[in-house]
């Protein structure tokens, strides 16, 4: 159930394994990702993250954007999107200084990862986010697609003609799916 605005925006989001963490586990359609126990045999390639993220394959450096990520019922996770040059390696903090726009459940709690950290109170738990991006305009907007409510924009966002990239964060026991 799209956002009836989201319609024809509707960008094919799929998983590139090569930016995942060594623990994250990417399903063969590339369209969902959950967190192992024990690290992978994987190249530790330079865009490999040593935290527990990855990027979406699509590069979007202009128009409007939309898509869905199912994120289940709880746990730990961030979605949103992310500067091609972000950081990889060693510690990262997500906020939009890193080239980070997400929001994140933290627990009970919902967040926007701006900084500091914005607090969302929500009325539901969200169970399908949906990210919309326009890049002209600089801004992300998350939405709970449940009820179609907006749930955070991130306005003037430094895109700096940059390429951007679906972002994903994943804690232990959340699997998220990306839809279509």
């Amino acid at each position: 159930s799209s956002l009836a605005w989201g319609q024809g925006l509707g960008a094919n989001v799929t998983l590139d394994p090569n930016t995942a963490n060594a623990q994250l586990i990417v399903s063969e359609d590339r369209k969902s990702v959950r967190r192992g126990i024990a690290q992978q045999e994987v190249p530790d390639n330079p865009e490999r993250f040593h935290s527990f993220c990855l990027l979406g394959c699509e590069r979007f450096t202009s128009g409007r954007h939309y898509w869905e990520v199912e994120v289940g019922d709880g746990g730990f996770w961030a979605v949103g999107v992310a500067r091609e040059s972000m950081r990889r390696k060693g510690g990262i903090r997500f906020n939009p200084e890193q080239g980070i726009w997400a929001v994140e459940r933290c627990g009970d709690q919902y967040r926007a990862l701006t900084s500091p950290e914005t607090p969302m109170p929500l009325s539901e738990r969200p169970k399908k986010i949906g990210v919309y991006l326009d890049y002209e305009a600089e801004w992300v907007a998350f939405y709970d697609t449940g009820n179609e409510t907006l749930i955070f924009t991130f306005m003037s966002a430094s895109f700096t003609g940059e390429t951007i990239l679906p972002f994903f964060w994943v804690g232990i026991g959340v699997l998220l799916r990306v839809c279509p």
